[in-house]
């Protein structure tokens, strides 16, 4: 049995990631890259992810594949959709307008919502809050910022966007 669930843990690990922008249609220049782990930051006190922003409406799409974890409501998220995808990281998605019927088993690029104001976000500018966590604690982002000990388990969304997992082991 343990043979079993060390197999799985590795396999999930040997997943290629390859994640997609998850705003149709959007690019790098619809984030702030410095807006990741930002603080002072309204009820969350840190930001622990990146805001992609885009028009009412626009399909947001799973950045990789994965397994649907969590698809409703959320206090500040507003419409939430969780996946867990490859490498054991949970990709969250907030403010939806809405969010479309999601199966279990979810394909890189389905539309799983749309960009929306839910949550925290009424009366802002329509955007995505997408944010990548990791299942397995990465002890070496530990900071002694404000909640660095979260660090832990949040990686720059940018950063896994971008491919560039070179910082994902170095606290900022």
């Amino acid at each position: 049995m343990l043979a079993g669930l060390l197999a799985i843990l590795v396999i999930g690990f040997l997943v290629p990631e390859k994640p997609l922008i998850p705003v149709e249609g959007a690019t790098r220049t619809d984030w702030n890259p410095k807006s990741f782990w930002f603080e002072p930051w309204g009820q969350s006190g840190v930001h622990k992810g990146i805001d992609i922003f885009a028009k009412q409406g626009r399909p947001v799409i799973s950045a990789v594949p994965g397994v649907l974890i969590y698809h409703g409501q959320l206090g500040i998220g507003g419409n939430v959709v969780a996946i867990l995808g490859p490498k054991w990281r949970i990709h969250y998605y907030a403010h939806l307008a809405e969010s479309v019927p999601v199966p279990l088993l979810v394909a890189a690029g389905q539309q799983i919502g749309s960009v929306g104001t839910s949550g925290n976000a009424v009366g802002k500018p329509p955007h995505l809050h997408y944010a990548v966590l990791s299942i397995i604690p990465l002890p070496w982002r530990f900071s002694t910022a404000t909640q660095g000990w979260k660090r832990i388990f949040f990686l720059d969304p940018a950063e896994v966007l971008e491919g560039d997992t070179s910082q994902v082991a170095h606290a900022k």
